[in-house]
């Protein structure tokens, strides 16, 4: 292969070779992370490997080829459209399915999403174009790739605000890798693959430094086997009681109506069939589980039940008619509270004023083990078209994938919630994606992580598997146990290493009780946050600063 790549760069190769390189590293690094189920282990190799011929083809190309920054951009810009388009292809089925929208409407969201998210990588692209013409060289462009990759996903997280599969997310089962989390967060990983793949593309393309080739290959694979270790097991103390509802988010849940109940065969008020479920299920202490990630065949374990009783029981996001301020919500909750002593957190909707002046919060409701409101936790980072509309005047035509998606106010407030002497932080949804501010309930005191969740919006495409490696990279990251309770799944325990230790099977109604621990420790990341990705563009920013002077003085 490396002799293949040499005679390649050594003919110089044409444009088109070029862009197909580029379009190369968008397949392997998609291949990374899952497609419509969960990713082989085999496949996050790829991650060490997979920029391996963007890279080659930005800084292999002569500094004298005409319009060479444009095609720079351009060479960037292709990887990070095609990248997002493949990724995330599970947009187009969210819009078309659960949006109603039309099959040309639905793919124009998706290019446009592509587009937009693209331009990061386009300014990597450039960048790397930029130090090639300045240094005449290939050394510095390979040499700060790796911090200038980290940069554009730090741009990602704070410009476009979508950071979703960050390259460092594809090694979350690593254990090598993972012990950079709780120093770095994921950018830490990402740096260590992309560095990885500069080792490779120096090897390839400078004669004395062949032997980076051979070597970057045995560093990745070495690093590569920490997928083969595990951590010793993590230290439980507690039970939980996660509900997975499975309500079909395309169905009316407001459950107004009279339904025949299955055990009486009698005619009865829909909400009371329906919540009697719910609290019958949420009244276990001891089931059935996924000894793993769901669909990986892990196997199914039936524990020796013990009288331990759940310390809280979780209710997921969900489409359902629960209103925090309805007395028949509240009665309901408080007598569930009050039969099993535990704590409860129920996703629900959350209204406060009246009228037109009034706020709609998409809310996690938190109740004592005596009934009594403790509080709520607001979402604060609303979902595009799904709780907002994003750019109204443009998107006029897109009503939203709620009836209330026009109606959401985001929350301000990070809290915590005491439960049986221990701190629980809970955060909803794709929140999950932003290490930065989930490590902010850690900071403000939370011993345990839920997150409460309704994937049904991406049906079986790969996004609830993206959904659960991110937000493992959270527990890791801030060395917490994470209670994951969703509407149809990935309903699990993961533990501080990121392991899931027990799931349940998805699309199913079900409860989870799941074995979890307390930790009071402070990792650096949950500390300072994304520091490292700041100092990472500091650098860049200095050697590019460097380098245009350098130039410039040279030119005057």
């Amino acid at each position: 292969m490396f002799r293949l790549l040499h005679r390649t760069y050594s003919s110089k190769p044409g444009t088109a070779v070029l862009y197909l390189m580029a379009l190369a590293s968008a397949v392997l690094l998609n291949l990374c992370f899952p497609i419509a189920g969960p990713a082989p282990v085999w496949r996050s190799y790829l991650g060490f490997v997979g920029a391996w011929p963007l890279l080659l083809a930005l800084a292999g190309r002569a500094p004298e080829r005409p319009r060479f920054l444009w095609e720079s951009w351009l060479m960037g810009w292709c990887f990070g459209a095609s990248w997002y388009a493949m990724n995330c292809y599970w947009i187009y089925r969210t819009m078309n399915v659960y949006g109603k929208l039309s099959v040309p409407i639905s793919a124009t969201i998706l290019f446009l999403f592509s587009t937009i998210m693209g331009l990061g990588y386009a300014v990597f692209g450039v960048l790397i174009g930029f130090l090639c013409k300045r240094t005449r060289g290939m050394a510095v462009p390979l040499t700060v790739a790796p911090m200038l990759w980290v940069s554009v996903d730090l741009w990602s997280q704070y410009v476009f605000r979508v950071p979703w599969d960050l390259l460092g997310y594809s090694q979350v089962g690593d254990f090598f890798l993972i012990w950079l989390a709780p120093w770095t967060g994921v950018n830490g990983i990402t740096f260590v693959l992309i560095a990885v793949n500069s080792l490779l593309a120096a090897g390839t393309l400078i004669d004395r430094v062949r032997w980076l080739v051979p070597a970057g290959l045995a560093l990745s694979i070495a690093l590569f086997a920490g997928n083969l270790f595990h951590a010793q097991p993590a230290a439980t103390g507690a039970v939980a009681l996660l509900l997975q509802e499975n309500l079909d988010v395309q169905r009316n849940n407001d459950w107004d109506g009279f339904v025949r109940d299955p055990q009486t065969g009698q005619q009865r008020a829909e909400w009371d069939v329906n919540t009697e479920r719910f609290v019958q299920a949420s009244k276990q202490n001891c089931t059935s589980y996924i000894a793993g990630i769901p669909e990986t065949g892990s196997p199914v374990v039936t524990p020796s039940c013990s009288a331990q009783a759940p310390s809280i029981i979780v209710w997921p996001e969900a489409p359902s008619s629960f209103r925090e301020a309805s007395p028949r919500f509240q009665s309901m909750v408080r007598g569930l509270t009050q039969a099993t002593g535990a704590g409860a957190m129920i996703g629900n909707v959350a209204v406060d004023g009246r009228g037109r002046s009034a706020n709609l919060y998409n809310a996690a409701s938190v109740f004592a083990p005596d009934g009594r409101f403790v509080g709520r936790y607001a979402k604060i980072h609303l979902v595009p078209w799904g709780e907002y509309i994003s750019y109204k005047r443009v998107f006029f035509f897109v009503h939203g994938l709620t009836r209330n998606a026009r109606r959401f106010t985001h929350g301000w407030l990070r809290p915590v919630f005491l439960m049986h002497g221990h701190s629980y932080g809970v955060f909803i949804c794709y929140e999950s994606i932003f290490g930065d501010e989930v490590r902010q309930f850690v900071k403000n005191g939370a011993e345990v992580l839920v997150n409460i969740s309704d994937d049904g919006w991406y049906g079986d495409t790969s996004a609830p598997w993206q959904h659960l490696n991110m937000a493992r990279m959270r527990a890791i990251e801030n060395r917490r146990w994470l209670l994951c309770d969703t509407n149809t799944g990935v309903t699990a325990a993961i533990d501080p290493w990121g392991r899931v230790t027990q799931s349940a099977p998805r699309h199913i109604f079900t409860s989870l009780a799941v074995r979890y621990g307390f930790r009071e420790d402070l990792t650096f990341y949950t500390l300072h946050g994304d520091l490292f990705a700041f100092l990472c563009a500091g650098i860049s920013l200095g050697a590019l600063a460097i380098h245009y002077r350098v130039f410039h003085s040279r030119v005057t």
